[in-house]
């Protein structure tokens, strides 16, 4: 690996960690330029999902003090979170290469248009709060994060922008407050997904873990949570956004084109 491309990488994973700990869709830097590289995409986004860690550790300990009082809530949540990156992870490494192939390019347009669509969703969130959670939006809100633990441990990109929207819905909490819940959710996803793959690691040297990818990004990542707990929501949301998107939509040409 070239010193311009620890550099690249380093750098994704900065702003990968910076971003998921904002407004989550980090994956959506570090998969394409991983892709750029040449890495499997399989083995690039087993790694990158590792490399992710430490980024979603940071990212929820800046949080602590909007998750001071909400621990019973986090603990109700988390199993769904759990089950859900199990399942996702496993998706991943049973479903053969070609099928994450060609699944991705559509996962990423989903993703874009989640992050497109951000904003007017939380708008629109805002005026449908209540001030209690009944059992029947306890089972909705339960039931979405398992399906957006899934999508993450297959995947992983916009996980954060699912949960921000679904909670946003549900909860009658503020968004910082909901935003640290989404660094705690997200952070357990990544984190059951690289247990699975360190347990089960395919025989597919395709679909291996590329360890100094794993510690490249880690290191970044860790550095790009802390940053984005602290100075993140300073920070013009149209930017991330835009530069979410661009990526994104060179990803899905790379994909499509090679």
């Amino acid at each position: 690996m070239s010193g311009w491309e620890v550099g690249a990488i380093a750098l994704a994973g900065f702003w990968a960690g910076m971003i998921n700990t904002i407004v989550g869709s980090g994956t959506l830097v570090t998969f394409p330029t991983l892709l750029f590289f040449g890495y499997p995409p399989v083995s690039a986004n087993i790694s990158n999902s590792l490399g992710l860690v430490p980024g979603g550790l940071a990212g929820a300990w800046g949080y602590r003090r909007e998750l001071r009082t909400l621990g019973p809530m986090v603990a109700r949540l988390a199993p769904a979170s759990l089950v859900g990156g199990l399942i996702g992870a496993l998706l991943l490494l049973w479903l053969p290469p070609e099928a994450f192939e060609a699944i991705v390019p559509v996962l990423i347009v989903l993703a874009l248009l989640l992050v497109v669509l951000g904003p007017r969703i939380q708008r629109w969130a805002g005026h449908h709060h209540t001030d209690r959670i009944t059992s029947g939006r306890w089972v909705v809100l339960i039931l979405g994060i398992l399906v957006a633990g899934i999508y993450g441990g297959y995947f992983g990109a916009a996980q954060g922008v699912l949960l921000l929207g679904l909670m946003s819905i549900l909860l009658p909490l503020g968004i910082q407050q909901i935003n640290g819940i989404k660094n705690v959710l997200g952070m357990i996803v990544n984190l059951v997904a690289a247990v699975v793959f360190l347990v089960v690691n395919p025989a597919d040297p395709a679909s291996r873990v590329d360890w100094t990818i794993v510690l490249v990004i880690g290191a970044g990542a860790l550095v790009g949570g802390l940053v984005g707990a602290r100075v993140g929501r300073a920070m013009p949301a149209w930017l991330l956004r835009s530069v979410i998107v661009v990526i994104g939509l060179v990803a899905i040409a790379y994909l499509l084109l090679t």
